[in-house]
């Protein structure tokens, strides 16, 4: 009777019982290549966002600088409300969809050198009659209320506006370079509204805009506000 003995495998034996194992080394390598497709990938897309956080970037600049601009200001001439080396925010936009009111604190083009921007605020809109008598400021008969003019000065003057024409004045009176010296300000020559000061910290806040109540608008009026805006 044959027996059966236990024996060890033989080299064939283990050739083939390692058959199937011998073509793991093939799979392992084509592991690597798999990867470095995947790390392609990766490196794409990382690029993509990249480039799309670039051109996100510079829309949002553009569409900021469209609707705003940044300004220093330099000199005393709106002492006490704004102060030499303040940093304001202009509003570009809101001339678009009205014209400047009395009050409001604008940002435009010297009427005598396009290439400097000056910052005043508007007295005077288009159709109104201005009359400075020895400092005192009044418009359509009415005298301005301006808490904001420590000193008002002793000029004297009578301007009447025409169609796109604003009448503009510094805050500090004795030392501003203004429609008393140049001329009205035509309203393609105006930047923009004055909206936010952020430097220093210390001035952080809105700009100081003004109203003057029991100013009724005179004849012409509308033709002049419609022209300027």
């Amino acid at each position: 009777m044959d027996e059966l003995t236990a024996t060890e495998p033989s080299a064939e034996d283990r050739t083939l019982d390692v058959d199937g194992a011998e073509d793991t080394p093939a799979q392992l390598q084509d592991v690597p290549v798999q990867r470095e497709d995947a790390t392609g990938k990766e490196k794409w897309h990382l690029a993509r966002e990249i480039i799309e956080t670039i051109v996100l970037t510079v829309v949002i600049f553009a569409s900021i600088n469209f609707v705003s601009g940044r300004f220093r200001i330099e000199g005393p001439s709106m002492l006490p409300s704004l102060n030499p080396g303040q940093y304001l925010i202009i509003n570009k936009v809101v001339y678009r969809l009205h014209p400047p009111a009395r009050g409001d604190i604008v940002v435009f083009e010297h009427p005598r050198n396009p290439d400097r921007d000056l910052i005043k605020r508007v007295v005077g809109v288009p159709g109104d009659v201005v009359e400075v008598r020895k400092g005192a400021v009044y418009v359509n008969g009415i005298q301005l209320n301006e808490p904001y003019v420590l000193d008002p000065g002793t000029y004297s003057g009578h301007y009447e506006l025409g169609a796109d024409e604003y009448f503009v004045l510094g805050d500090n009176r004795p030392n501003s370079d203004d429609s008393r010296n140049w001329g009205t300000v035509k309203g393609d020559q105006i930047v923009g509204k004055a909206w936010l000061s952020y430097w220093p910290p210390k001035e952080w806040g809105a700009v100081p805009h003004s109203s003057y109540s029991g100013v009724s608008a005179s004849e012409g009026q509308g033709l002049g506000s419609a022209s300027g805006s």
